[in-house]
């Protein structure tokens, strides 16, 4: 493999649903991604809907790297991630944005499958 560099503003793919986007960058034989969720954003209604879902099943690691979103597992424990921290959230949560700031966060596990087909 070759020395790579991949810039922030050429995504390889783009994928956009109502009060959000997910673009994807091929990094190094990695699929990495960049989720990025206007205040209001919720999984369920804006990427589950599209696809009769009530759940992600999408295993996520990730870095939150501005605002804040919850995520709440099907079997009840909900966090807040924030800024600056590193997440894994496993299949069978919800995520939505808090506050009224945009969330924006780097994923890099679990970007190949992410709404996929909204």
């Amino acid at each position: 493999m070759d020395l790579q560099l991949v810039s922030f503003d050429e995504p390889a793919e783009v994928r956009e649903f109502e009060k959000g986007r997910f673009e994807l960058y091929l990094v190094g034989g990695m699929t990495l991604g960049r989720a990025t969720y206007e205040p209001g954003w919720r999984w369920r209604e804006h990427v589950g809907a599209a696809t009769g879902e009530e759940w992600c099943e999408v295993e996520h690691v990730g870095l939150v790297l501005s605002g804040r979103a919850a995520a709440a597992m099907r079997d009840g424990p909900e966090v807040v991630m924030e800024p600056g921290q590193f997440f894994y959230v496993p299949p069978g949560h919800d995520s939505w944005v808090v506050g009224d700031e945009p969330y924006v966060s780097l994923h890099m596990l679990g970007s190949e499958d992410y709404a996929a087909s909204t």
